[in-house]
């Protein structure tokens, strides 16, 4: 499904949208409050998009481009992952290309994905970041989240435990 926003439109994710991604998933700032280390292989990320492909098909999440309407120009990604349809629930992620911040393209975006999430019988949003990425957080507050658990050595990466925190929302 394809949604809209003022200024965005989100188009759901498709293989041929690697190219797209691999600057996101390859850029070390960008990736410094994910779970895993930048991508440096495109074909890694290529593979990476087919099995978020799949996933799509098999109902587990759903993943969205993020381009500008007025001139198709990628700026982002978000998705649901973790979708229980049993328990009306998914997790929340988004990306934004760092020359697109501050423009307020991810609260735009992700405001469109959680009016999905309603009207898709979705009823609990959760959210995770690593402690540090103050940005994420107060979007996340900003869009009504709330602070549900610090996860302690939450992930593993480069060698190291990192916290994070778990947000939520009721919709």
């Amino acid at each position: 499904m394809i949604l809209e926003t003022e200024r965005l439109t989100l188009k759901p994710l498709v293989a041929e949208d690697a190219p797209l991604i691999y600057p996101f998933l390859s850029d070390p700032e960008l990736m410094a409050h994910w779970d895993r280390a930048p991508l440096e292989d495109p074909d890694e990320v290529a593979a990476c998009v087919v099995g978020q492909v799949e996933d799509m098909q098999a109902g587990t999440a759903l993943y969205w481009t993020v381009r500008l309407s007025a001139n198709g120009e990628f700026v982002g990604a978000c998705e649901f992952v973790e979708i229980d349809e049993r328990r009306h629930r998914a997790e929340l992620r988004f990306v934004v290309a760092r020359e697109s911040w501050g423009q307020g393209y991810a609260q735009e975006a992700v405001t469109a994905l959680l009016a999905h999430a309603a009207a898709s019988d979705l009823k609990h949003v959760i959210a995770r970041t690593q402690v540090g990425d103050a940005r994420a957080e107060k979007l996340l507050e900003r869009l009504g989240f709330k602070g549900a658990a610090y996860l302690k050595g939450q992930v593993d990466r480069d060698g190291e435990r990192r916290d994070g925190r778990l947000f939520d929302l009721e919709l």
